[in-house]
Order: structure tokens, then sequence, then C-alpha cells
């Protein structure tokens, strides 16, 4: 049994409390690690270690701080085998798409945000009074940065990353339900010499660790990725305070399918948009609406293609579906493929848990699933289930189909197949939602805005985004030739 350690001030140190929390393997169902059960006492300490780290990170060149995120992110490449086996043991994916997706990108948040504070200009304006006005960017201080479970290291680094290159310090709390990677991270923090204080890491429960980190009156700024509801309640306390705060919250996505398509692109990437980490990336397309003259065509390929998803141990290579998450996360699905057969749908396939031999026979998987046959407006098509399991429905108009699509709380992400390019840029002007593919899906450039509308979230990360997110403009004038 290994118990996870805290990264405070430079050192790993066991919660001041003495208690931890079991940390669980998805795919066994089994206890396999320990992880601090932080309090506001473990958070007090990482935030005066910040903010006295603060001046000396901030005062480095920027050639400096950038040596440091290279180092990072040479370190995560070289263990990167390490690391997604211990992304896969700890979330319940395919060890896999760790390998391919998760870690690699990890690798290149630490690299994307080295070079881009190394390339960012700020603005200079000359104007008829024989003045120059520029702006100065300048860190905040310390900044508490909380990210999900779903791709634990992949948006750890994505908030980290930007923050320490803008020359802010960092208090970090990853989900309490997958740690192990941000463990690994402290442990390569310290291999490439990073000073005490710039970055700690505090494991433990939300409503106990992250409540102190969003209370503390010593952080300057929040950067949340989580639920709706969550979100909500950060928003609820930091907002009166006046800090800064960028919330990616939850989606609903839609994927929009008309019959002049490329059929066999879209239906290769519409079964990945699916179902990929189990369904449960906030980008994935959890409604698919198929235009009607080539549904019944789609519901026999889709589910046919879907049939073939190999659900297994997310050690066994050809596994492409692993275990969910946890526990509860898994009986929160299943209630959601109880209501929709309530509502009216139709199990296509899929529909339930899924129990395997060996290792795995405890484990939390649940088929892939599909439903068709019911509304729009249904619960099941309105609300969050963050898991495998979509739903198909026809329609037989573009107008119908932006309704159906803008009808949730949510605007995260969506999909738009179709080979007219009018069509396309007419559908993305309208619809409703942060980021918008066209004949794709997760086509990610580091460089563009990341984020939703309505519910789904508040600000925007990524690129420029997300440095100046960490960063507080100052207009500077100066009035010359007297």
């Amino acid at each position: 049994m290994e118990f996870i350690q805290n990264y405070i001030n430079g050192e790993l140190v066991p919660p001041t409390g003495g208690c931890y929390i079991d940390n669980y393997e998805p795919a066994t169902g089994k206890v396999y690690s320990q992880i601090p059960d932080s309090d506001e006492e473990d958070v007090n300490q990482a935030v005066d270690a910040a903010n006295k780290a603060y001046e000396g990170w901030k005062n480095l060149t920027i050639e400096q701080r950038h040596d440091y995120l290279i180092r990072i992110s040479e370190l995560i490449s070289q263990r990167s085998d390490e690391f997604a086996l211990a992304e896969s043991k700890d979330n319940g994916k395919p060890y896999k798409l760790a390998q391919r997706v998760d870690i690699p990108r990890a690798v290149s948040n630490f690299k994307f945000y080295a070079t881009a504070i190394m390339n960012w200009s700020s603005e200079a304006n000359h104007i008829a009074e024989k003045a120059i006005n520029y702006t100065l960017r300048q860190p905040l201080g310390a900044v508490g940065c909380i990210s999900p479970w779903n791709l634990p290291l992949y948006l750890f680094s994505w908030k980290i990353a930007p923050a320490l290159a803008t020359g802010n310090t960092v208090v970090a709390k990853p989900s309490e339900i997958t740690p192990y990677t941000a463990f690994l991270l402290s442990k390569i923090c310290i291999e490439a010499g990073l000073p005490p204080g710039v970055l700690n890491i505090v494991h433990g429960l939300g409503t106990k660790a992250g409540e102190a980190i969003i209370q503390h009156k010593g952080i300057k700024a929040i950067s949340f990725t989580g639920g709706t509801k969550t979100g909500a309640h950060i928003a609820s306390v930091v907002a009166p305070k006046f800090k800064k705060m960028s919330l990616e919250l939850g989606g609903k996505n839609p994927n929009i399918i008309f019959a002049d398509c490329n059929y066999e692109l879209m239906l290769k990437t519409t079964v990945n948009s699916s179902f990929s980490n189990q369904g449960q990336i906030c980008l994935c397309g959890s409604r698919i609406f198929v235009e009607a003259s080539i549904y019944q065509k789609f519901k026999k390929d889709f589910v046919e293609a879907v049939e073939k998803l190999k659900l297994g141990d997310p050690n066994d290579s050809d596994s492409k579906i692993g275990a969910v998450v946890s526990k509860p996360h898994m009986e929160k699905i299943l209630s959601y493929i109880e209501l929709a057969k309530q509502e009216g749908g139709v199990i296509l396939t899929g529909g339930g848990q899924v129990s395997l031999p060996g290792r795995c026979a405890e484990g939390y998987f649940i088929s892939p699933t599909v439903i068709e046959g019911l509304d729009y407006q249904c619960r099941t098509n309105q609300e969050e289930i963050f898991g495998p399991v979509v739903t198909i429905t026809p329609f037989y108009t573009e107008e119908e189909a932006l309704t159906m699509a803008n009808s949730t709380e949510y605007g995260l992400a969506s999909s738009i197949w179709t080979e007219n390019i009018t069509r396309a840029t007419r559908m993305a002007e309208k619809i409703e939602a942060g980021i918008v593919w066209i004949n794709c899906w997760l086509l990610r450039d580091l460089r563009t805005p990341f984020g939703g509308v309505k519910n789904s979230g508040l600000g925007r990360e990524g690129g420029t985004e997300a440095l100046e997110f960490f960063t507080e403009p100052k207009n500077v004038c100066i009035q010359y030739g007297h």
C-alpha cells in the first residue's frame, strides 16, 4: 500500500492531520493507495510557501522560467510509460489511450507554454499628443488551480504550465479520485530543481482542501475545471472577493450529421467522439442528430461499429473501452440508462454493467450504450451523463437540427458533418458553443481559445487567453517632446 504525499515548499510531506482517503483502481474495484485527506492547515502551508517563493520566481528571466518548464516536459517524456501506466491504473482508461493521448499532451502543455512565453509580447500605441502607451503584463501572485479526474495530468498541466510561465506561483489540487500522476509530477519537479514553493500540490477532498483554496485570501485567482454545480459554488465564493476566475464546466455536446458528409470518415470519428475515454471527456458528442434520409443506414452501421469495440482490462493492448472512474459514477450512469427507458428510449446496444473475468471481476465496466426514440427535451438529452452513453435522433431540416442542438443549458463543443461549406459556416455561426468542429473532432491547436458558453463555463483557456488570464494588464503612458 503506497501513501501519496503532498508537495509543499519543494518537499513531499504527509498531511498535517495524518488522515488519508482510500484510492481505488477502477478496473478492479480495489484500494491500491492512500491519498492525503488534507485540510485548511495544509493549504495554509502551501499558500505561505507560494507567496514566499513568488518574488524570486517572478523576477527570473523569461528564459530561466522557460528552461524549468522544458526540463519538466523532458522528464515526463522520459518516463512516459510510467506515467501512462499510472494514469490507466488510477483512472480506468486503456493504457494505450493514456500512452497515446494523455501523457504526450501533458508534455506538450509544458513545452508549449515554455515556448509561448518566450514569444509573447504586449501592446504599444503611439498617439497624436506625442505620447506612447504601452501595456505591462504582470503576474498575479499565488494562484489556485483545481483540475478534474477525467484527463488527470493532461488538464492539471494545462492550468499549471501557463500560470508558471507568466511568473505566478501555484497551489494546485488534483481530483481526489485520480491523484497519482500529480504525485509523480511532484517527484519530477524535485528532480528538475524547481525552486521550493513555486508549485505546491495539495491532495484531498474538494469540500475540504478545495474549499480552503478558493476561500484563502492569499490566492489571487482560481482556475477550475469540473462540474457546473461546483463551478457555481466557486463563483459564489470568489466573485465577491473580486478575484479572477476561469471556469471550464459541463457539456452536453451535439454531433450534427448531414447526408452529404464524408460518410466513412464521419462514422469512424463519431464512434470515437462518442466513447473515447469511456465517454468521460467534456468534449464527447453525447447527442447525435442525423439527417433523416440517412438515419436508418447510420443507425445500423453505428451500432455495428460500437459493438465491435473491445471492452476489457485497461492493461490489454487491444482494449478500446476501459472502466469508468468510480463506483458512484458507474451507479450514476446506470441510473440515467434506466431513466432513458422510463422516458421511452429504446436501447439499441449496451445498457448495463459488464462483469469481466479474472482480476477485473469487480471493476466498474459499462458497455457502450446507444439509445434512440427520445424527445430532445427529455432529461436524458438535457442533463450531463458523462459516460459511455449516447442518443441518436433524426432531423429533417437545418433549423430543426439547430433547435435541438441549442436546447440545453450547456454550450461547450459541437461537431458538424457536411461537405457544403456554406452550410457549415452558417451553422457554425448559429450554434451555441465555444468550439465548433467541422468534419472532425478533438483536432486541437494549443494556440486557440478553449471554453464554453451558457452553463459550460466562464472565460477561456489555451494560447494567449491563458497567458492573459494569469496576468494583470497595466497601462503606462509616456509623453515626450515637451
